[in-house]
C-alpha cells in the first residue's frame, strides 16, 4: 500500500510500521475480526478506528483502505469534520488550558494521519470544506509548539503544491482540447489540408511514435488520483436517493481524461487510414501503425496497443478490403495479441465497487471487499510512479494530442469515398452522410 514516512516529532513507538490493532474486545464497539483481519464494521466503529490515541495509531494499509472506500458512504468533508471532531473530543485540544504534555504525545499521530491523507489523496482537499477543517484542526496541535507549527507548515506546502500542479495539467489539458477542437474546424472548411499533413509526415519511424506515445500514457496515468477509482462508480450516495455523493463537490476527472485519450488514439489510427485516397498509401499507413503496436507491445505499452487495434477495428477501416488485400500478411500477427489491460482494470474495480456499497445484513459496511479494492488499486499507484525513459519529442506529441479527428459519421463517409459501397445498406448509407455532412461545410 501507498507509503509517507512518519513525522519525525518525539515518538515513543519506534515508528509507524508496527501493525497496532487493537484487538476485538479491546477496540470500539462495532467492529468484527475473522481470523484476527478486520471483517467489517459499523461507519462510526470504522471512523472512531481511524483515529489516533495516546497509546494507539492505525496499521497503515487500514488507512489507505477506509480513506479510499469510504467515500461510498460518506462524504471526504464530513469524515473529515468527524475525524476532527474526534481529535478535539478525545484529547480536548480546544480546551485552552490543555495538558501539554499529553498534546505532545498526540499530534504526532494526528500530524502523522493528516499527512498520509493529503500525501495519499490529495485531490479530497480540493474542497474548501476539508481546507476549513484541516486548517482548524493543526492550528490547535501547533499552538505554541515550534517543532509541529514547522511541521504543519511543511505539510501544507506540500498539498498546496500537488494541487497546484493539477490545476496546471488541467489547464494544458483545455488547451490542448481547444487546439485539437481549432484544427478539425480548419479541416472542415478546407478538407484537402489534412490529406497534405499525416501522421507519416510528421514521423515515419513506428519506434519513435511508440516511444511518445508511452510519454502520453504515463503522464496521464501520474496524475490519476487513487479515489478516482472509486468515485467513477459513486451514481447515488447510499444514504441519500436523492443527490449523488459528490455533486457539490470539485472532484479531478483524470481518469475520465484518460480514458478520452484512448478514445482519441483509436479515432486518430482510423481517420489515418481512411483519409488518403490511394489505396497504397492507405496500406502503408495500416503497415505503419501495425508497427507501432508491435513497438508499444515489446515496450510494455499496452493501452497504446488496445487503442491502435481498436482503431483498426472499426467498421469504416476493416471494410477497406482492398487496403486490406495489400497489407502484407506477416504484419497481422500484432493484431492477434489481445491483452485490455486498463479496461480490465476498471471492470474489475466496477465489480468489486458494488460489492462494497452493499452492506451486510447486519448493517455493516463490508471491509473485506474494501480490501480487495485497495489491493487491486495500491497496484496501479505502483504502476503509476514508473517514469518514461524516453526523450520527449515536442513536434510528435504535438501532432498525437491536437491532429483533427473525425466522428464515426466522418469515417463512414471517407471509407465509402475510397472504396465504394459494396451493397444497398451501404449506399443508402453513403447518400445519407454526403448530403447530411457536406451540408454542413
Amino acid at each position: 500500500m501507498p507509503q509517507t514516512p512518519p513525522f519525525t516529532g518525539q515518538l515513543n513507538t519506534g515508528g509507524y510500521n508496527k501493525n497496532l490493532y487493537q484487538t476485538k474486545e479491546e477496540s470500539y464497539p462495532g467492529l468484527y475480526y475473522h481470523d484476527n483481519n478486520l471483517a467489517s464494521g459499523s461507519l462510526e466503529a470504522l471512523i472512531h478506528h481511524l483515529v489516533p490515541t495516546a497509546d494507539y495509531y492505525p496499521d497503515r494499509t487500514y488507512i489507505f483502505t477506509f480513506l479510499l472506500s469510504s467515500r461510498l458512504f460518506i462524504r471526504p468533508h464530513e469524515l473529515m469534520s468527524k475525524v476532527c471532531h474526534l481529535c478535539m473530543e478525545q484529547q480536548r485540544l480546544s480546551d485552552p488550558q490543555a495538558d501539554k504534555m499529553r498534546v505532545r504525545k498526540i499530534a504526532p499521530k494526528i500530524l502523522q494521519l493528516l499527512t498520509e491523507w493529503t500525501e495519499t489523496f490529495p485531490y479530497d482537499f480540493r474542497d474548501e470544506r476539508m481546507m476549513r477543517s484541516l486548517k482548524e484542526l493543526t492550528h490547535r496541535l501547533a499552538i505554541g509548539d515550534e517543532v509541529y507549527r514547522k511541521a504543519v507548515g511543511q505539510m501544507s506546502q506540500g498539498l498546496i503544491r500537488r494541487l497546484t500542479v493539477l490545476s496546471q495539467y488541467e489547464e494544458a489539458l483545455v488547451k490542448i482540447n481547444a487546439t485539437a477542437a481549432e484544427r478539425l474546424t480548419a479541416v472542415k472548411a478546407k478538407p484537402q489540408a489534412a490529406i497534405q499533413r499525416d501522421m507519416l509526415s510528421i514521423c515515419n519511424d513506428p519506434f519513435t511514435v511508440a516511444q511518445q506515445l508511452t510519454h502520453i500514457e504515463l503522464e496521464r496515468l501520474s496524475y490519476i488520483g487513487p479515489e478516482e477509482f472509486v468515485q467513477a462508480f459513486v451514481q447515488k450516495d447510499p444514504l441519500d436517493n436523492d443527490k449523488s455523493c459528490f455533486s457539490d463537490h470539485k472532484k479531478a476527472s483524470n481518469l475520465e481524461a484518460y480514458v478520452e485519450w484512448f478514445n482519441r488514439l483509436s479515432y486518430l489510427v482510423a481517420t489515418e487510414i481512411c483519409l488518403p485516397v490511394k489505396k497504397k498509401h492507405r496500406a502503408r499507413v495500416v503497415e505503419f501503425f501495425i508497427d507501432v503496436a508491435r513497438e508499444c507491445f515489446n515496450i510494455g505499452n499496452f493501452n497504446s496497443l488496445m487503442a491502435i487495434i481498436s482503431g483498426m477495428n472499426m467498421s469504416p477501416v476493416s471494410r477497406l478490403k482492398k487496403t486490406w488485400s495489400k497489407v502484407k500478411t506477416a504484419k497481422f500477427d500484432i493484431l492477434e495479441i489481445v491483452i485490455p489491460f486498463f479496461s480490465l482494470l476498471i471492470k474489475d474495480l466496477y465489480f468489486l465497487n458494488e460489492g462494497c456499497a452493499n452492506r451486510l445484513q447486519s448493517g455493516h459496511i463490508n471491509f473485506e471487499k474494501f480490501w480487495e479494492v485497495a489491493k487491486q488499486v495500491s497496484e496501479f499507484m505502483a504502476w503509476k510512479k514508473v517514469e518514461c525513459p524516453f526523450e520527449k519529442d515536442r513536434k510528435i506529441l504535438q501532432y498525437l494530442l491536437t491532429a483533427p479527428v473525425f466522428t464515426e459519421d466522418a469515417l463512414y463517409l471517407a471509407s465509402y469515398e475510397s472504396e465504394g459501397p459494396e451493397n444497398n445498406m451501404e449506399k443508402d448509407r453513403w447518400k445519407s452522410l454526403r448530403s447530411t455532412l457536406l451540408s454542413r461545410v
